[in-house]
């Protein structure tokens, strides 16, 4: 029995990835097309993409994948920082044991993905490492919302790669981070995850300016 491709992971892999470029117009027949299945699991899937901020479903006008301008790559990072910086204290004060160790092993990972020159897979180990953090902060809602906001920032780092030395600099913040959660250090914590994402705002920012997409305005 043919297996059913899984339409919401590829269409999110494909803009993800930039085949599908921001601001792109989603037809329904095109991608039933595209992917090999009929009309439902295509509206399934743009329904649940909406949710997560990469699909705009627009009355009477269809689907499109967001559009992308300079200023909403600030704000994105605005809000993650304000999130993630609440995060942290919380962790802090209520990590355990467990959480601990899951975190010592994410930045592991991370770390060995580096070292092996895997640069694809890092995104993926350091979403799991804040991941940890934001699952010992004990904050349902949030992490929603830090989710959300992930599957946007990873769009648009994929579309600018990421710089080799970046990732030291990652590696650096991180153990810090990792020895003011053991130590309970709630305000260190939230400093050094603010200052952490407010690094790589700014990379980002200058890849951008450096080599300016189509599909993300610059405005």
């Amino acid at each position: 029995m043919a297996r059913i491709p899984d339409v919401q992971k590829l269409l999110r892999d494909d803009i993800i990835s930039g085949a599908i470029p921001f601001g792109s117009r989603l037809r329904i027949d095109e991608l039933a097309s595209r992917y090999g299945v009929s009309h439902m699991p295509v509206r399934e899937a743009l329904r649940a993409l909406s949710g997560t901020g990469l699909v705009v479903l627009e009355p009477n006008r269809g689907a499109r994948v967001r559009t992308v301008h300079l200023s909403f790559v600030v704000d994105l990072f605005d809000i993650r920082s304000a999130i993630e910086t609440m995060l942290a204290r919380r962790a802090s004060e209520r990590r355990t044991a467990e959480h601990l160790r899951d975190l010592k092993a994410a930045e592991e990972l991370l770390e060995a993905r580096v070292a092996s020159e895997d640069f694809l897979a890092v995104p993926h180990a350091n979403n799991i490492f804040h991941g940890v953090i934001n699952e010992a902060a004990g904050n349902p809602g949030a992490l929603s919302m830090v989710d959300r906001n992930w599957l946007l920032v990873a769009a648009i780092w994929q579309r600018y790669g990421y710089d080799e030395g970046r990732f030291h600099g990652v590696i650096n913040d991180h153990r810090h981070i990792i020895r003011a959660i053991e130590r309970q250090d709630a305000g260190s914590a939230a400093v050094l995850m603010g200052a952490h994402i407010e690094k790589a705002k700014h990379d980002l920012l200058d890849r951008i300016a450096v080599d300016p997409k189509p599909d993300i305005g610059l405005q």
